[in-house]
């Protein structure tokens, strides 16, 4: 084949045989879904011999046999290094964290998660121990806070580093200046750390206390009994009311519903805002009372606790009856814990409680977040502490080891110690905490919180943003827009038109009734009687918009009104109908879209239950129908259906509605389907196809029974049954095909488009279905209208795993689409393969995702791309993923604060994500790395000068400057102007958000770099030089005065350097310098003790004769513009011959 990928070509007998194996493998599958796969696999086994691409397999794989894949050259066959040279290339490395891991396992040794038998309301029968009912989201308790604030804070070099330098201050030998002089700043940074992780500490101490707290009734043999939350064990038969949450998983008992089942909301758990029907188990639900339940004697076995929150494997057995009674639990008998009540009361068996619930098991702990730039200047901190050593040792070597040379060395490791500044983590957690205030401070995004403020600076290195799609780029609204009956087709602007033929077909059928015979089963009959003549379009709308008010799973709802009884006459139950107080309940909102339309239109669903519907004309005719069977939708069939017999002319019609692949086979032969459905999806609608079937009382009475006999079957009863209801799926009559658009969040569009010019590649992870999220993706534009989309199939084994993988391999620049259960299968034997291939792709959409999937793919582009992730989402799905990634953001949406109250930066509309990362992420970046620059420029040029100092006095490990000046040095007199940085920007907001262009430059951090921390280095270097050899040079005269002269020029150096950097001015940037200067100059007059040398002043103080001196003026002028000019000069050549991107935008 051409367009296979010729490597390691592989021919052997093992792979012919292997090749044959396999094909007689896939022809033996028989009929089914593994015959049409066949062809594929026969066609690229025996043609390519497996010379393929080989995807690197993990080692595993291979002995693997579930895919015969042996044959598969091995990718990667590294020579084992052995002894010595092992241990050396990181074998230490291995051993070290193989031993930490072992430790912490034996101090957190987990137990063994098991299946259970839970006996009902005998919680004292449990064989286990299982957890407690209680939510924790602590961090610490109040023994693990304060080491573990420390801890948190000493991992860093940066602040280990000032405490080894502070505490070496006790020692009398090594004392240099006062104490205060090092442990005030460190005091102050870890002051404020602990303060700032107490009071979030402490907020989620009081969240956790309040939800368990809460209390619900339990039932015991004496009555109903109230309990807290956290005090619920397994076993336990609870009580929760409409509209409480649920607060452990259950197994749902008994409802106060009469049909035996009640709706939950799912919000929280999986992110959908579509109510879920869950049923009681049968047995308990018949039993005449609540008290029942403790005269009988039953128990429910339950698999062990795991992640999947979509399936369930139990029974329940009642033993005191004679045969005892079995029925089979599934996930449609259980209320997991974080989902609410939202119709009647439920009574449940707690069979898991707090860690074993499934919704605590899908969220992962918060770590703690460090930002890239504190990582970076972490970095530079080291390469610095390197040089302070170096320096050390030069200046003990050129002192030739004389004396006690180690303590001069220590002493001149201490001297030097402000090459790495201590005001490094003070300002730069003060500028965190500036940000943080301007961006809550910003009117164009309002609402939006900055929960984790050590953090902002990631908002500008962002390259992979991950979305969730439901409510974060959808509003979750779905709204009818489409109605297509293959020759003529209504939008919003013809719906009249509909409502105008829907309203004189009843008229119509209600005169004839009343006029020529009491029953209009005539003329339905003529009707379907002669197919043959074509029907008009009055009765082809009339019919489709029957078959959507009848095919489906909605429910009505009406608030209860008090004076209104269930058992009214028809007449009032009729007025109680029209009431403003219905509401539609259906496990998918596309649904109630179609049945809002259907009442819009004229035909009104007023009453549902299990076994009947009812249906209101446009002139006020109840039609009643009797449901026979439903058949629901799932996401393999992907369809569902309906058998409905009219009660008034007892016909039997079998309704179907699904999508369009899924039917395209079922209805007869049709020009148009395909084509409209092409068209309907580049709108982004999402369509349905619906079609019908009329069937005789013989057809459905043959069709019952054998289905009723697949439904009892035990071997492949779901294959069976779904055998039998396919033969009633043929050459079904096409009626019409909808199309309903989930509304876009506000300026979803231009927002992608922006952060796709920024260079961020979007990656939408969803739990939806596979045909909405493409049809999402590119009614958002996350997928442009130019782009290919390759939908990976469904893939089980490893084998067709491979094969996909090299078909997606030759697909080029295209979008991928690939559902939750193939990723998973993929990631377990291509990991490394998979995440290569998806990250070149423009767009990436995840559909069927569990939270824990999502939060899995997060950590994987993190560890296989090494670059800057961020999340964002507004459910309780996305807790995990928000929290796994870089930055997480949440939306504060209908399904709740969850996941507002999880990240670390909340917003209140997606829209507002393009100038919080545009304009406030590029200036944190910006700035911080400024800032953190500066700070180490400071601390670099005093320690340049304290070096030529020593060497001029001969090596002498003695302070230039007394502690109080290195103290204001880096406090008042210098302060405000470098703290001022925090207000500079290099192009206006406006420019930011016109150009996100200028976002892609930010994220290959050229701001912050060794090379431009190499060119402050020189700077400081050269300027240090400078100011002290020149302080020397001009002053052999008054040599007493050298430390006055050289103090002032620092000064004046430093706040011209800020000046320097400032790119836009701010008025508080100038009253800042002059601030600066205007403190120097006063304090000159009272410190003149301080400006002697060494400890011994010499006796010389300064004078204020002296200062004013015209000299003295003249000196410090010159120094200063000796040291500053030379950099004015080259800032101003380099704006000229290579000015940066933007300054071209902004001139």
């Amino acid at each position: 084949m051409a367009d296979q990928i010729p490597l390691y070509p592989v021919r052997s007998a093992a792979a012919a045989s292997a090749s044959h194996r396999r094909a007689a493998y896939y022809s033996a599958t028989g009929p089914g879904p593994g015959a049409d796969r066949r062809g594929r696999y026969q066609l690229e086994d025996e043609s390519a011999h497996l010379d393929e691409m080989p995807l690197m397999m993990s080692e595993e794989g291979f002995e693997n046999d579930e895919s015969d894949y042996h044959t598969l050259p091995r990718a990667r066959i590294t020579r084992r290094k052995r002894g010595l040279e092992w241990f050396v290339c990181g074998g230490w490395k291995f051993l070290c964290t193989s031993c930490c891991d072992w430790l912490i396992n034996v101090c957190q040794r987990k137990k063994e998660l098991k299946a259970r038998t839970v006996w009902l309301g005998c919680p004292e029968k449990c064989e286990e121990k299982h957890p407690r009912n209680s939510i924790k989201n602590q961090k610490y308790n109040v023994f693990t806070f304060i080491p573990g604030v420390l801890y948190e804070q000493f991992k860093f070099f940066l602040n280990l580093y000032f405490l080894v330098v502070s505490c070496s201050q006790f020692v009398p030998a090594l004392k240099i200046g006062y104490l205060y002089t090092y442990w005030a700043p460190l005091g102050f940074v870890l002051a404020v750390t602990i303060a700032r992780e107490a009071i979030d500490e402490f907020r989620r101490f009081q969240r956790d206390k309040e939800m368990n707290s809460q209390l619900y009734s339990k039932l015991t043999v004496r009555g109903k009994v109230q309990v807290q939350s956290s005090d619920i064990q397994v076993g336990d038969l609870i009580i929760v009311e409409k509209n409480q949450r649920i607060p452990s998983d259950m197994v749902f008992l008994r409802t106060s519903e009469k049909a035996g089942s009640c709706f939950i909301r799912t919000d929280q758990l999986d992110g959908e805002t579509d109510w879920k029907l869950k049923v009681a188990v049968s047995c308990t639900q018949r039993l005449p009372a609540l008290g029942d339940l403790f005269s009988i004697s039953a128990y429910v076995y339950a698999q062990k606790p795991q992640l999947d929150i979509h399936s369930f494997e139990g029974t329940f057995t009642r033993e005191d009856s004679d045969p005892p009674i079995h029925e089979s639990l599934s996930i449609e008998n259980t209320l997991w814990a974080s989902t609410i009540v939202a119709s009647g009361t439920v009574i449940g068996v707690v069979i898991y409680t707090g860690k074993e619930t499934r919704s605590v098991m899908n969220t992962s702990n918060p770590k703690n977040k460090v930002g890239l730039l504190d990582l970076e200047l972490n970095r530079l901190t080291k390469a610095l502490f390197l040089a302070l050593v170096v320096l050390s040792v030069v200046m003990v070597t050129l002192q030739g080891f004389a004396g006690p040379w180690y303590r001069n060395l220590f002493r001149f490791l201490l001297l030097f110690s402000y090459i790495i500044p201590i005001s490094l983590r003070v300002n730069l957690d003060m500028g965190k905490a500036a940000y943080g205030w301007m961006i809550m401070k910003d009117e164009n995004i309002p609402g939006t919180v900055v929960r984790t403020s050590t953090i902002p600076e990631e908002l500008g290195r962002l390259v992979y943003l991950l979305t969730d799609k439901t409510g974060t780029l959808t509003q979750n609204e779905m709204v009818f827009k489409r109605l297509h009956l293959g020759t003529v087709s209504y939008g919003t602007d013809t719906m009249d038109e509909i409502q105008s033929h829907i309203l004189s077909s009843y008229l119509q059928v209600h005169s004839q009734a009343s006029g020529h015979n009491p029953s209009s089963a005539p003329l339905r009959r003529s009707q379907s009687s002669t197919p043959k003549v074509k029907k008009s379009v009055s009765s082809r709308i009339h019919e489709a918009v029957k078959a959507i008010a009848l095919c489906h799973n909605v429910t009505p709802v009406y608030e209860a009104r008090a004076g209104v009884t269930g058992e009214t006459e028809f007449a009032e139950a009729d007025q109680d109908f029209s009431d403003e107080n219905r509401t539609y309940q259906a496990s998918s909102p596309d649904e109630v879209a179609l049945v809002r339309w259907t009442e819009s239109v004229g035909l009104t669903l007023v009453s549902r239950d299990l076994a009947s519907m009812q249906l209101k004309t446009p002139n006020g005719q109840v039609l009643n129908y009797c449901i026979l069977q439903m058949f629901p939708f799932t996401s393999e069939s992907k369809r569902m259906g309906i058998i409905v017999r009219d009660e008034s002319t007892a016909e039997i019609t079998f309704y179907m509605k699904g999508a369009d692949v899924a039917m395209s086979t079922i209805v007869q032969y049709n020009d148009w389907l395909e084509e409209e459905c092409g068209n309907m999806a580049r709108e982004g609608l999402r369509t349905l196809v619906v079609a019908k079937r009329t069937l005789t009382e013989e057809q459905y009475q043959d069709f019952e029974s054998r289905y009723s006999q697949a439904k009892l079957s035990i071997h492949d009863r779901t294959l069976k049954v779904a055998a039998v209801v396919e033969s009633l799926e043929r050459e079904m009559e096409l009626l019409c095909l909808t199309g309903v658009e989930d509304q876009l969040q506000a300026d979803v569009r231009p927002t992608l488009e922006m952060l796709r010019n920024a260079g961020i590649k979007i990656w939408m992870l969803t739990g939806d279905k596979l045909e909405t999220a493409t049809c999402i993706a590119k009614s958002s534009h996350l997928v442009s209208r130019t782009q290919d989309i390759h939908v990976f199939r469904p893939v089980t084994n490893r084998g067709e795993a491979h094969l996909e993988l090299n078909a997606f391999r030759r697909k080029h620049t295209c979008a991928l689409v690939i559902s939750g259960d193939s990723l998973e299968v993929c990631l377990r034997y291509y990991e490394h393969e998979l995440v290569e291939l998806a990250c070149q792709c423009p767009a990436v959409v995840c559909c069927r995702c569990s939270p824990t999937q999502k939060a899995h793919i997060v950590t994987l582009l993190r560890q296989h791309t090494r670059k800057r992730t961020c999340a964002i989402g507004d459910g309780g799905n996305d807790v995990s993923m928000i929290q796994a990634a870089d930055c997480g953001i949440g939306i504060e949406g209908k399904e709740g604060k969850q996941a507002s109250l999880a990240a670390d930066f909340s917003i209140t509309q997606f829209r507002h994500i393009g100038r919080l990362l545009m304009v406030h992420g590029r200036n944190s970046y910006k700035r911080s790395a400024a800032l953190g620059q500066f700070v180490m420029h400071r601390g670099l040029i005093i320690s340049t000068m304290q070096a030529v100092f020593s060497s001029v006095f001969y090596f002498a490990s003695v302070p230039l400057y007394q502690g109080f000046l290195m103290v204001g040095y880096a406090t008042i007199y210098t302060m405000f102007p470098v703290f001022s940085l925090v207000l500079d920007q290099d192009v206006k907001p406006e420019m930011a958000i016109l150009y996100p262009e200028l976002y892609k430059d930010l994220t290959k951090g050229r701001s912050l770099s060794f090379k431009t921390f190499l060119i402050w280095v020189l700077i400081s270097i050269y300027q240090g030089g400078i100011l002290m050899f020149g302080a020397l040079v001009l002053f052999e005269a008054e040599f007493v005065h050298v430390m006055a002269i050289s103090f002032t020029a620092l000064i004046l150096t430093e706040l011209l350097m800020v000046a320097l950097t400032i790119r836009t001015w701010h008025w508080l940037m100038v009253v800042a310098e002059f601030l600066s200067l205007g403190c120097y100059v006063a304090s000159l007059a009272f410190l003149n003790e301080y400006f002697g040398i060494g400890r011994v002043s010499f006796g010389a103080f300064l004078d204020v004769a002296f200062i004013t001196t015209v000299t003295f003026l003249w000196k410090v002028s010159a120094i200063t513009v000796v040291s500053c000019l030379p950099l004015y000069v080259l800032k101003y050549l380099k704006r000229k011959l290579s000015p940066p991107s933007y300054s071209k935008l902004s001139s």
